[in-house]
């Protein structure tokens, strides 16, 4: 009751603040990344290397064993000894996803010296030019995000089928059709042009933030233009180009639709194998085999990247 009689209004947050002795507010927060990634990515994990230690069955799902938690601890006990490595070995053994293997990291490592022979350029020339054309350019190279990934595939077998547009541009100034579609080539265009933003804006975050002093300090000490650049410019840009590599490179390996409508049958990818195993053959067992493979396979990438960033911030 307060002095005049009234009685006070009730606070319902009294009380919820944190206890004497237990972690803060910032401590509980920083462990909402590692929350995060346990929900969204390790239990994920877990159930496809799960699936990949299965046996093929004829049944819905078309795999087993199948963890029974009524049975209680001799249920768990019979289902962590059916487990095995037969996936494993059945990669081991047959030769395709072998071909598979090395044709995706093939075609994922061509494509990503093309797209840095491409992309360096572009990055360069946006982070030299004003700021008002600057961000004009910008825009352009975000521009293609506002339409859909499907949609802008589609397109290039419009431009490149053999009655489509390129071949009709070339007979009219006079040249031979071409045969691209369902090759190779068309699997390096749509590559290319699909993940080209990806190394762009990495390039260009970095080499827009290096001091004009340096190339006229560099030019001062008797560089050429060349020099400069080579010297100074393309090392003090290594983690933008290492940056734009990864977020090409990782996930080019796994592509399906590229492959899939610009390749043609053909084409031999791991995403396609993936595709296959799951939803034609309905071997789950073996297509999550490949799927922890090709995983394991990317985090040796990511990991050379994190001890180069390590050693950068060591030498600062």
């Amino acid at each position: 009751m307060s002095v005049t009689g009234a009685p006070r209004p009730r606070r319902p947050w009294k009380g919820l603040g944190r206890p004497r002795g237990s972690p803060s507010w910032g401590a509980r927060a920083a462990l909402l990344p590692y929350l995060w990634l346990g929900l969204f990515f390790l239990v994920p994990f877990l159930l496809v290397a799960k699936l990949s230690l299965s046996d093929v069955v004829l049944a819905i799902p078309p795999y087993a064993p199948r963890l029974d938690w009524s049975v209680g601890l001799p249920g768990l006990i019979a289902f962590v000894r059916a487990l095995d490595f037969e996936a494993y070995a059945r990669m081991g053994q047959d030769g395709l996803y072998l071909a598979a293997y090395l044709s995706s990291l093939k075609f994922a490592a061509v494509a990503t010296f093309i797209l840095l022979l491409v992309g360096y350029p572009l990055a360069y020339g946006m982070a030299r030019c004003r700021p008002s054309v600057r961000q004009a350019l910008l825009m352009a190279v975000i521009l293609p995000f506002w339409t859909s990934f499907l949609i802008r595939v589609y397109a290039w077998i419009a431009i490149l089928k053999p009655a489509g547009l390129l071949n009709m541009l070339l007979a009219q100034i006079g040249l031979p059709p071409v045969d691209i579609l369902n090759t190779d080539t068309a699997v390096y265009i749509g590559l290319v042009y699909a993940y080209l933003p990806f190394m762009v804006l990495p390039l260009y975050a970095v080499l827009e933030r290096q001091e004009a002093g340096l190339l006229e300090a560099a030019a001062d000490l008797g560089c050429t233009p060349f020099q400069s650049f080579w010297r100074v410019t393309f090392p003090l840009s290594i983690p933008g180009v290492m940056a734009g590599a990864l977020l090409c490179f990782i996930p080019m390996v796994g592509e399906f639709v590229i492959p899939d409508l610009l390749g043609g049958s053909g084409t031999l990818m791991l995403g396609k194998t993936i595709w296959t195993e799951f939803f034609s053959n309905r071997d789950w067992p073996a297509a999550s085999a490949v799927a922890i493979v090709l995983l394991a396979t990317l985090v040796i990438p990511i990991v050379l990247f994190q001890r180069q960033q390590t050693k950068m911030m060591e030498q600062r």
